[in-house]
């Protein structure tokens, strides 16, 4: 069991630290490193999300149970943070927010996706690319309803939403699953040539964006923010996917591989999204940092734990 869970993920940790190395020993400038997660998140990870949501069945994908359980577990995660950074930690207001949104967004796609489907098979994205399909706005929504009610420097609240709106629909992402959605349910075709350049393109979205993220990773540092950063990320290596499991198995029965697969999700380390919101509002950004730093290595341990799990 152990060589198995081994297998699963030492893959997919091996090219971020392959990353990491390339980028301490030089041998790839940031630049370089910036251009690959480019390359990655506004050109191919689209392409891979386009054709995950053109494919799917809508009607076995979009399960109203595993979206409760995902979610709720989620937004329990936000607020348990957001009240230890507000009562405990001290935080004011507004940071209290940026530093729990680390706690609400798991990068479920870069090592979300590799992880599932090499734990549980392809046919385990369908449940990845469902939750994926809502994570932004939903995670966003509630990050920005939070911020905007609680900071004492608020800007008018339809101003800052307009803001990140246009921003999410600007976004790649967002664009690829749009006209994903598009293509599934007009029941459109691409043409052979087309089809196979967009899978080509798809393909390199992994390897290319684990190994920038490690070239990334360097980047943070764990400073003083190390107590508060430890919080955000026990709350999302720990506290989000056992809530996802009790809700999935005790409150919403699932079918076992979508609840693993679920679980598994909500067991990601902090998305790089967490960094990007406390740079908008310019809050809580040392701990954001070094919670995603610190929550992705520690999740070499915990996935593998997450999985022997779940069996």
């Amino acid at each position: 069991m152990i060589a198995q869970i081994f297998d699963i993920i030492a893959p997919v940790f091996l090219l971020i630290a392959a990353g990491a190395l390339a980028a301490k020993l030089g041998w790839l400038s940031e630049a370089a490193i910036d251009g690959m997660m480019s390359f990655a998140m506004k050109f191919a990870a689209p392409s891979l999300l386009f054709l995950s949501v053109s494919h799917l069945d809508l009607a076995t994908a979009f399960q109203w149970p595993l979206m409760a359980s995902f979610y709720i577990g989620a937004t329990a995660s936000f607020f348990l943070a957001l009240i230890l950074a507000r009562w405990f930690f001290k935080r004011r207001p507004g940071e209290a927010v940026a530093v729990a949104f680390g706690a609400l967004f798991s990068n479920s796609l870069i090592l979300g996706f590799p992880i599932s489907e090499r734990a549980y098979g392809v046919d385990s994205l369908v449940t990845n690319v469902a939750l994926v399909s809502i994570h932004a706005p939903f995670c966003y929504l509630l990050g920005i309803t939070a911020m905007e009610l609680s900071r004492a420097d608020k800007q008018a609240f339809h101003k800052t939403a307009r803001t990140i709106i246009t921003m999410m629909f600007k976004n790649p992402l967002m664009i690829g699953i749009g006209l994903g959605f598009l293509v599934n349910l007009s029941g459109y075709a691409l043409p052979g040539p087309a089809l196979s350049a967009v899978e080509m393109l798809a393909r390199t979205t992994l390897p290319v964006a684990l190994f920038g993220v490690g070239g990334v990773l360097i980047r943070y540092s764990l400073g003083a923010s190390m107590p508060q950063a430890f919080m955000v990320s026990t709350l999302s290596l720990f506290a989000h996917p056992l809530m996802v499991y009790l809700l999935a198995t005790k409150v919403f029965p699932l079918e076992p591989q979508v609840m693993k697969s679920a679980v598994l999700t909500a067991a990601m380390a902090p998305g790089a999204n967490a960094f990007l919101f406390a740079t908008i509002y310019n809050r809580g950004k040392g701990v954001a940092a070094s919670a995603i730093l610190l929550a992705t290595s520690a999740s070499v341990f915990t996935i593998a734990g997450w999985i022997w799990f779940l069996g």
